[in-house]
């Protein structure tokens, strides 16, 4: 994980915790996607930031484990959402995490913020921690060109999609699209894929 992206997030996370739990609206997209494409069980929230999305998948039949590598959100989320388990874990390892211990894994903006040489290997990662017929979410904010840092120092990796779609190979993708996010006005490429066997 980017340390300076984790360094950001640490030294203002009350901020970005308010922006998106009071300033954006809700999410009403992901959920109804997540609604349609996850199966009720436990779920992992891979980079859940202040724990909105966690919180709102425990509420409707997806029990959630919240990880994250900035410990500032992590406090954040923790006194957000006190119904909810949160974790430290950096990507791409997610040390001490289980394989093959969640129906579905969530993992929503978070992989721009890797070097290129770990996203292939988070990718895997997350794919491991599913049981068979889990399904992962995955989502990323498209930078073209070269990497970039915003004001705060935050990393958005020009990274080619096909690490990805690479590290997916033998699992069934059931959508791969380009939208527009409406909190942010950028391009955010979603990615949803569905393991058919051991993994």
């Amino acid at each position: 994980m980017d340390s300076q992206t984790i360094a950001a997030y640490d030294a203002d996370a009350a901020s970005y915790a308010d922006e998106w739990e009071q300033e954006q609206d809700a999410p009403t997209d992901l959920y109804a996607l997540l609604s349609e494409h996850f199966t009720p069980g436990p779920t992992a929230d891979v980079g859940c930031g202040s724990g909105r999305d966690s919180a709102w998948l425990s509420m409707h039949g997806f029990p959630t484990t919240g990880f994250d590598a900035s410990q500032g959100l992590l406090a954040q989320a923790r006194r957000r959402h006190p119904e909810v388990n949160f974790e430290c874990r950096l990507l791409p390892g997610l040390d001490g995490v289980m394989n093959a211990s969640f129906t579905n894994v969530l993992c929503e903006t978070v992989i721009m913020h890797l070097p290129d040489a770990e996203v292939g290997p988070s990718v895997a990662r997350m794919l491991s921690l599913l049981i068979p017929t889990g399904t992962l979410f995955l989502s990323w904010r498209v930078t073209q060109g070269s990497d970039r840092r915003d004001h705060a120092g935050r990393l958005y990796a020009a990274f080619d999609g096909s690490a990805v779609m690479t590290a997916l190979a033998g699992v069934e993708v059931l959508m791969d699209e380009e939208v527009v996010s409406a909190s942010s006005g950028k391009v955010v490429r979603r990615v949803i894929a569905r393991v058919s066997g051991t993994v």
